[in-house]
């Protein structure tokens, strides 16, 4: 069944007249009466029945009726949808971010990208690297925000912003009367390991001649606040991305003697065809200013 068959009946079906719905198809009425043939014999069975000058729907034509007239909206719905979506009327886009990323430097990019494009629905899903890495190849996310040391060759990937580690640690620590902290210093300090933390692939991939810290590991887990909370209640210490979310009461110096900094990236598939809405965030992200963004 094609969408001009369609067409031709409901036209016919409404002044049930040939010559007339030929004019309003704007086609031959020998066009319009082989389209309708063909479209009997696909479904089983004659949809009008002549009478001389009458013409008049068969049973079968009164109940195919109401399903071609949906055929019709839907087909119709799904133009408009695209010509919106075309026009970023609606503009629908899933973003991966990995759960370290904080939001302090990301807010006023979508500030931003929102004044541009009012209509833009952006659904955020977070997760490790690994498992953003891996929605974003198959196919589940339009982008990605990641910040990991080496990246697929499938990806494209564009550079946004880059900040350096910090140590968190309680307002009655040792590390306070420092101005930094230097990674030897913590050989030997309880340590609260973040779980989904790159830091360690950074540090491995950036300087693989540092040698191993005897870190005593209190606890670890997945939850920045968990963290969070037990650095609060003196617990231990963290390394952490210096824009994460940092709980009042915690103090931070930067790591040093190596310090090390990660780059904050937009991540596509490469070769994959943009939407409009993609298209539109990967230029505004292109010519932002991150500079100070979020300070």
């Amino acid at each position: 069944m094609e969408m001009h068959q369609v067409r031709y009946f409901l036209a016919l079906a409404d002044c049930l007249n040939f010559t007339r719905a030929a004019e309003i198809c704007n086609v031959s009425q020998p066009a319009l009466t082989k389209a309708i043939r063909k479209l009997e014999e696909e479904l089983g069975g004659q949809l009008f029945r002549r009478e001389r000058t009458l013409t008049h729907l068969t049973d079968l034509g009164l109940l195919m009726k109401p399903h071609l007239e949906a055929v019709m909206a839907a087909s119709s719905a799904a133009r408009v949808e695209a010509r919106s979506f075309q026009r970023l009327e609606k503009a629908p886009l899933t973003l991966g971010v990995m759960c370290t990323i904080g939001p302090r430097r990301l807010i006023g990019f979508f500030q931003s990208l929102e004044q541009e494009i009012p209509t833009i629905e952006v659904s955020l899903r977070e997760g490790p690297g690994d498992y953003i890495l891996d929605h974003m190849l198959q196919g589940a996310l339009d982008l990605a925000l990641l910040a990991l040391p080496r990246y697929p060759e499938r990806l494209d990937v564009r550079a946004l912003y880059g900040e350096r580690y910090v140590v968190g640690f309680g307002a009655r620590h040792r590390f306070a009367d420092l101005d930094q902290v230097p990674l030897r210093a913590l050989d030997g300090e309880d340590y609260l390991n973040r779980a989904n933390c790159e830091y360690p692939e950074y540090m491995a991939a950036l300087h693989p001649e540092t040698e191993d810290l005897a870190l005593r590991v209190r606890y670890e887990s997945e939850r920045e606040d968990w963290i969070q909370a037990m650095i609060l209640a003196g617990m231990g210490c963290a390394v952490m991305p210096e824009f994460l979310p940092i709980m009042p009461g915690i103090h931070t110096r930067p790591l040093v003697e190596p310090s090390v900094r990660r780059t904050i990236s937009l991540v596509s598939v490469a070769g994959r065809r943009f939407s409009p809405p993609v298209r539109a965030v990967v230029a505004l992200a292109e010519r932002f200013d991150w500079t100070n963004a979020g300070d």
